[in-house]
C-alpha cells in the first residue's frame, strides 16, 4: 500500500471585519481601516472583507442593529469565515451573543489585539506578560459560556485555545493564576531594576525608543545599534523590549532600548500587565518618540502616544523623561514635503526633532547629535588642574565626558574643562575623590 503524503499544515483563519461607528466624529478614515486590516493580517488571517458600519440604534444585546447583523450574517457565511471581528468594544453578554447569532468566533478589538500579542511574545517575561493581560481580560468577562474552549486545542495565540481542554470560568481560580504571574513579574521587575542599577552606575546613559506601533521603532534600532530585531512593515512585529551597545561620538557607550509599540485605545489590561517592560522607558534618560511622518494619521498617532505614557506616568509615579522626535520614513515622502518637514523639525521649540529614514540612514547623524546634545544639556562643567600622575583621571575624561579645552601651564600640569552629565561627575569624584570639591 503506498503511504500518502497528509499535509498537516494549519489552516488559517478567515476573518470577516466590520468597524461600528455611531457619531460622525468616529466615523472611521481610511487610515484606521488600514490598520484594522494589519492587524487581521498581522494574526495570519485571511481578510475576507471589512468595512465600516454607521450603527443607527444600538442594540443592548449585540450592538448591531438587526439589517447590519443579517447582513454580516450572510457576509461571514458566502465567504466560509470562521471567525468575526468588531473592531470596537463589545460587552461580555454581547459578545456571546453574537457567538450565538452569528456562529463562529467572535473577538472584539482588545481581543484582536491580545491575539497578536499572545504570537508574537518569544521570551518568558513576554510570554508571562500577555498570559496576565489575557487572565485580566477574560476575568471581566466570567459571563460568557467558555464554549470557544471546549476543544482541545494548542498554540502559541489564542485562536487556538490556551493548551488545555477547558478554562472554567471561575473568579478564584483565575484570581489565583492572576496572583502567580503578578508575583513572577514582580522578579522580572526586581531583575529590571538590578539591571538598571548596574547600568547607572557604569554611567552609561539609557536611550529608549518609543511610538506608534509601525513606526519604524525596531528598524531605527537595528540602523542604530547595529542589531538584528525582527523588523517588519507590520503592527506589533516588536513585544519584548530588547536593549542593545550604542556608541555616541562623546559619551561613547550607551544603552538604547526597543519598545512595544502603542495603538489607538490600547486596552488598559495591556498597559497594566506590561508595566514591568514600560517602566525601562520610563526610566531611561532620554525618551526617544519615533513617528510616522507618511502617515495621515500621524497627528492622530503621536497624541495616542503621549497619552499612554501619561498613563505610564500616573501609574508608575515616574516623571516622564526628556524627550525628542524622529520623524522617519523620509523616503516615502514628496521631495516637497520631506524639505518643508526637515525645515520645520529644524526650528521646532517644543520638543526638538529630526526628519529621518530609518531605511535609508537619511538624517541619522543629525538624530545622533540631538540625542547627545540633549543627553549632555543637564551636564555640568568642571575644570581641573591635572599633573604628570594625573593620567587616569584624564583618560577617563576623554572616555566619558565631553572635553571642552585643553590648558598646558609652564609646570608641565594641564588644566582641562570637560563637561559631564550628573551621573557621570559622581562616577568621577567616587573615582578620584582626590579632586572632589571640599
Amino acid at each position: 500500500m503506498t503511504d500518502r503524503m497528509i499535509d498537516r499544515t494549519p489552516v488559517p483563519e478567515v476573518a470577516g471585519v466590520i468597524i461600528p461607528w455611531f457619531t460622525p466624529a468616529n466615523r472611521p478614515t481610511e487610515d484606521r481601516l488600514q490598520e484594522t486590516a494589519g492587524l487581521v493580517e498581522a494574526l495570519g488571517c485571511d481578510l475576507a472583507f471589512l468595512r465600516a458600519e454607521h450603527v443607527r440604534k444600538v442594540n443592548s444585546s449585540v450592538l448591531l442593529s438587526g439589517g447590519i447583523l443579517d447582513r454580516l450574517a450572510e457576509d461571514l457565511r458566502a465567504n466560509s469565515c470562521t471567525m468575526a471581528v468588531i473592531d470596537g468594544d463589545l460587552t461580555p453578554v454581547q459578545q456571546r451573543n453574537l457567538e450565538r447569532a452569528l456562529e463562529v468566533k467572535v473577538i472584539d478589538r482588545t481581543g484582536l489585539i491580545l491575539e497578536i500579542f499572545g504570537l508574537r511574545a518569544r521570551t518568558k517575561e513576554g510570554r508571562l506578560q500577555v498570559e496576565l493581560a489575557r487572565l485580566l481580560y477574560e476575568r471581566s468577562r466570567l459571563v460568557r459560556t467558555w464554549t470557544h474552549l471546549e476543544r482541545q486545542r494548542g498554540g502559541g495565540g489564542f485562536l487556538s485555545g490556551p493548551g488545555e481542554s477547558q478554562l472554567e470560568a471561575d473568579r478564584r481560580m483565575l484570581d489565583d493564576k492572576i496572583l502567580r504571574l503578578r508575583r513572577d513579574l514582580d522578579d522580572v521587575k526586581r531583575t529590571r531594576a538590578v539591571q538598571r542599577a548596574g547600568r547607572r552606575r557604569s554611567g552609561k546613559p539609557v536611550i529608549a525608543l518609543v511610538g506608534y506601533t509601525n513606526a519604524g521603532k525596531s528598524t531605527l534600532f537595528n540602523t542604530l545599534s547595529g542589531a538584528d530585531v525582527f523588523a517588519r512593515d507590520m503592527p506589533f512585529a516588536t513585544l519584548d523590549p530588547t536593549i542593545r551597545r550604542f556608541d555616541l561620538p562623546t559619551l561613547g557607550e550607551a544603552a538604547l532600548i526597543d519598545t512595544v509599540g502603542f495603538i489607538t485605545d490600547l486596552p488598559t489590561h495591556l498597559v497594566n500587565s506590561f508595566q514591568a517592560t514600560l517602566e525601562e522607558a520610563m526610566q531611561a534618560d532620554l525618551l526617544v518618540h519615533v513617528r510616522d511622518r507618511s502617515s495621515p494619521a500621524d497627528l492622530d498617532q503621536a497624541e495616542d502616544v503621549m497619552i499612554v505614557l501619561e498613563q505610564l506616568e500616573e501609574q508608575t509615579g515616574l516623571p516622564l523623561p526628556p524627550m525628542i522626535e524622529a520623524w522617519n520614513k523620509a523616503d516615502r515622502l514628496p521631495a516637497e514635503r520631506a524639505e518643508a518637514l526637515a525645515y520645520a523639525a529644524r526650528s521646532s521649540e517644543e520638543t526638538p526633532a529630526v526628519l529621518v529614514s530609518a531605511l535609508t540612514g537619511a538624517g541619522l547623524d543629525e538624530l545622533v547629535e540631538l540625542i547627545e546634545a540633549m543627553l549632555l544639556k543637564g551636564a555640568s562643567e568642571i575644570a581641573l588642574q591635572l599633573g604628570a600622575q594625573d593620567g587616569r583621571a584624564r583618560a577617563w575624561l576623554h572616555r566619558n565626558g565631553e572635553v571642552l579645552s585643553e590648558q598646558t601651564q609652564e609646570d608641565g600640569a594641564v588644566i582641562v574643562t570637560a563637561r559631564l552629565t550628573h551621573d557621570r561627575l559622581g562616577q568621577f569624584y567616587s573615582e578620584f575623590p582626590e579632586f572632589r570639591p571640599s
